[in-house]
This record gives structure tokens, C-alpha cells and sequence, in this order.
């Protein structure tokens, strides 16, 4: 809420400013040279003293009002909060990749036993691409029916 109230401060701050150059422009012409050459330079001071607009990152600007969020704009992180950052990360990736593994494994496993009961089986695996063992087994499940 701060930061928030902070920059509407800071707006109505800057249209006071375009308001008051505005009057100060309009009236400079009907003053002698002297005192417009003072305003001038009063002015090339007060703009030189004025504070400039520092840019921030999407990542501070989203997280600006939560405390909890690690922020990427003008805070300078050690390269241990760099490291806490990433470890989460790099723990996800480990993890990926153990479940890619045991699932690769698992599917292996499956396949070998799939290929054991093929070749222990009583029948030899040439008759499963016999077309007439395939006609055989469908007229044998039709009259067991």
C-alpha cells in the first residue's frame, strides 16, 4: 500500500510542477530580460537537482506489494540468495528426471516379462504371426461362447 500511495504522491507532485511551468511560461514574456534570464537559470537548477525516475524490472513491479516474493529490481542479491533461489529449481530437475528413470525402468520390466512369457509359453512366438492361427483362435473363442 506504501508504494502505491508513495507513487500517487509523487504524480499529483509532478502535475503541481506542469501546472505552475505552465503559468511561470506564460507570464515570462511580459518580463524584463534580466529576471527572465535568472528564471531561466533557476529553473535549468531546479531540474538539474530534480530526482530521476529509476527503472525497475517486471519482477519488482509485480511483487512490489508482497513481502514474501524475491524481488529482481533494484535490490542487489549476494550470490547466496541467488543460490537459495535456484536450488528449488534445480530440485524440480532432479526430480524430473528420477521419475523419467523409474518410469523407463518400469516400462523395460514390463517389456521383459512380456518377452519371458512369449518364449517360455508352451506355443512358439512364429504361430502368433500365423494368419491361421489367428483365424483358429477366433473360430475356437466363437464356439466356446
Amino acid at each position: 500500500m506504501t508504494n502505491s500511495h508513495q507513487y500517487q504522491t509523487q504524480l499529483a507532485e509532478d502535475r503541481f510542477g506542469l501546472q505552475v511551468t505552465a503559468r511561470l511560461s506564460d507570464a515570462t514574456d511580459k518580463l524584463p530580460y534580466d529576471i527572465s534570464e535568472r528564471l531561466r537559470a533557476a529553473r535549468a537548477q531546479a531540474l538539474s537537482k530534480r530526482k530521476v525516475a529509476v527503472a525497475q524490472t517486471a519482477t519488482s513491479l509485480a511483487s512490489s506489494g508482497s513481502a514474501a516474493t524475491l524481488t529482481f529490481g533494484t535490490e542487489h542479491l549476494s550470490w547466496w540468495d541467488r543460490i537459495a533461489a535456484a536450488i528449488p529449481l534445480l530440485a524440480l530437475a532432479a526430480g524430473l528426471i528420477a521419475i523419467n528413470i523409474i518410469q523407463d525402468d518400469n516400462r523395460a520390466n514390463e517389456l521383459a516379462e512380456i518377452d519371458a512369457a512369449l518364449l517360455t509359453d508352451d506355443l512358439p512366438p512364429a504361430a502368433y504371426t500365423d494368419p491361421g492361427f489367428t483365424q483358429f483362435l477366433k473360430l475356437n473363442a466363437g464356439k466356446n461362447q
